[in-house]
């Protein structure tokens, strides 16, 4: 796999620039080429190897956005070790959880990470993570400030040691099918789980979508400005496109870092081909007005892409014209951790073919997505709606759920047997384009993170003062959805305020600051039906205020209690708003 990434390239053009590093400060950019990169990634490889690591171990890698991080990637493929990235901004909780899920032995890290002008503390949290991790033997610490963090037994300098390591490394011999990585995603239940891909089928997937989708011609530059603790760096900025030997971005900062021109200010200096980013931060910026746009020279742009949730109208609208000229394509792409790739976009297509505004789409080569109804039936024809699934495998397709098959199986091709459930509901339009229209369980987006509503729950059910909780996803002018809590007190719980921000602090430290809830409703109790099942069809109607039609109440165990949820949030909404 590295061969194909690295090797290949690096004998016919080894001068070629494979990632340019835009990092924290603007006007810091570091130029890495493909030669450069295998060196990197040999020497971390060989220093893996020295420590022990050996094929199918696993090795986690919680790091901010670098080309150390992405040699991290690659040099654990090169061993044929198995690496799980942990998106950096994740608590030291969530991140023990996944070291100790997966087995990991090593854990490669920075001292310090750098963004948006602020110093997020690495080594600290891994520290506090790798406490109640006895699978770890070793932690390697990369620098990235020159701050010195407090160095333990199984601490290992990694510059200190790639520097006394060979740069050659003999790439480890894989079958198609082994191990590449793991990356967890949340479910509908409270645990998230190990999506599994392998080597061949998914390297294929990730470049050939790449370079289809995008239109990505040799000597471009391709600006995905994504995390490569999500599905989506893995994919299109580091595999598929050094795959493909394009020149990848690798983005550091935020989208309003220093101010709300960074993306177009690094268009303009880095001279990008290709923008993919997520509608989220383009809701964001477009709030800032056009002008920090039309201050820079966006001529370079050739495609632009959205990816992480569906687009609305808004959004679509004004990445196309503002920012693209309306002169760019305008890609809106629907996949998912479990595909490995894009599934549905409006490119590849027939030459000048038409795109409409906020929609996927199109299928891409080999997918065969169909459309199901409430008695697992396919829906024939056009102008309809239902379960989305794909009927076919293909090359990028997750291959099971790391150490639970059952689960995989379940979640996915139970629902629709003979079929892959997406988990996302679909409307196929008159011309037989399909559009995505959100989740169909307990899952909620909240800008482009995946999280399941059962993680916020049982995080917020360790408080002692709140024996139940319900958390639903509602529409947000910029994230696209924000989790809405609501929660039941004991009796004699006096201090709400207090508790509200204790449920805040505990959400933050045992997932991750995005999954705090935008709002926390204290109700006397919850809608539940005579079995126990929470009702939240209903909490969802009274926070988008529908609640002139609650639809069949008649399954509730006390239908009393919708009158009392409303009352509560009427007062909960007049008291914010004063």
């Amino acid at each position: 796999l590295t061969v194909n990434c690295l090797d290949r390239h690096v004998e016919k053009s080894p001068n070629r620039v494979a990632l340019i590093w835009e990092r924290d400060e603007p006007g810091t950019a570091v130029y890495v080429t493909y030669r450069e990169l295998l060196d990197l990634t040999c020497r971390l490889a060989n220093t893996l190897r020295k420590y022990g690591i050996q094929k199918g171990d696993k090795v986690a890698i919680y790091m901010s956005v670098s080309p150390l991080s992405v040699a991290a990637m690659l040099a654990c493929a090169r061993i044929g070790a198995v690496h799980t990235v942990v998106f950096a901004g994740f608590s030291a909780e969530s991140l023990a959880g996944r070291i100790m899920d997966s087995g990991c032995k090593a854990v490669i890290t920075y001292n310090q990470g750098v963004r948006g002008g602020r110093i997020i503390e690495l080594k600290t949290t891994v520290d506090e993570a790798v406490k109640t991790c006895p699978s770890i033997k070793h932690v390697f610490v990369a620098q990235r400030t020159d701050n010195k963090v407090q160095m333990g037994d199984c601490d290992i300098s990694l510059e200190e040691e790639m520097a006394k390591a060979a740069s050659v490394c003999a790439p480890e011999s894989m079958d198609s099918e082994d191990m590449l990585f793991m990356l967890y995603t949340s479910g509908s239940t409270g645990k998230p789980k190990g999506i599994i891909h392998t080597q061949a089928g998914y390297l294929l997937y990730a470049a050939v979508t790449h370079k289809y989708v995008f239109d990505y011609q040799q000597g471009d530059v391709f600006g995905c400005v994504a995390d490569i603790g999500w599905i989506t760096g893995h994919s299109y900025v580091v595999y598929g496109p050094l795959c493909n030997g394009a020149t990848s971005v690798l983005f550091e900062s935020t989208p309003v870092y220093p101010d709300p021109g960074r993306y177009w200010e690094v268009v303009q200096r880095l001279k990008i081909n290709q923008f993919y980013g997520a509608p989220t931060a383009i809701r964001l910026l477009l709030n800032y007005g056009e002008e920090w746009v039309k201050k820079y020279d966006r001529s370079s742009l050739k495609t632009l892409g959205s990816v992480g949730e569906p687009i609305n109208s808004e959004a679509w609208q004004w990445f196309y014209n503002v920012v693209g000229e309306g002169r760019c394509t305008l890609v809106d792409t629907w996949w998912q951790t479990e595909t490995g790739g894009i599934c549905i976009a409006p490119r590849p297509s027939e030459e000048k073919a038409e795109i409409i505004p906020a929609m996927a789409m199109r299928p891409f080569f080999g997918i065969v997505p169909v459309l199901m109804d409430d008695n697992g039936q396919v829906i024939e024809g056009n102008d309809v709606s239902g379960a989305l699934c794909i009927s076919q495998p293909w090359p990028g397709m997750a291959r099971t759920i790391y150490g639970d098959h059952q689960r995989f199986v379940d979640a996915y091709f139970k629902a629709y047997p003979g079929y892959y459930f997406t988990g996302d509901g679909a409307y196929r339009t008159k011309k037989g384009y399909y559009q995505i229209t959100g989740r169909m369980d307990d899952v909620i987006n909240i800008s482009g993170h995946r999280l399941g509503t059962a993680e916020i729950e049982d995080a917020m059910a360790d408080h002692p003062e709140v024996p139940e909780t319900a958390v639903i996803g509602y529409p947000h002018k910029i994230k696209g959805e924000g989790a809405f809590a609501f929660i039941v007190l004991k009796e004699q719980t006096a201090h709400t305020d207090r508790v509200k921000e204790e449920l805040k602090a505990i959400v933050a430290s045992k997932i991750a600051k995005y999954a705090v809830p935008d709002h926390i409703l204290v109700v006397k109790r919850l809608p539940k039906t005579r079995s126990g099942k929470i009702m939240r069809r209903l909490l969802r109607k009274v926070v988008t205020e529908q609640s002139s039609n609650m639809g069949d109440v008649t399954t509730l165990d006390d239908p009393t209690v919708v009158k009392e949820i409303l009352d509560a949030y009427q007062k909960y909404k007049e008291k914010s708003s004063s």
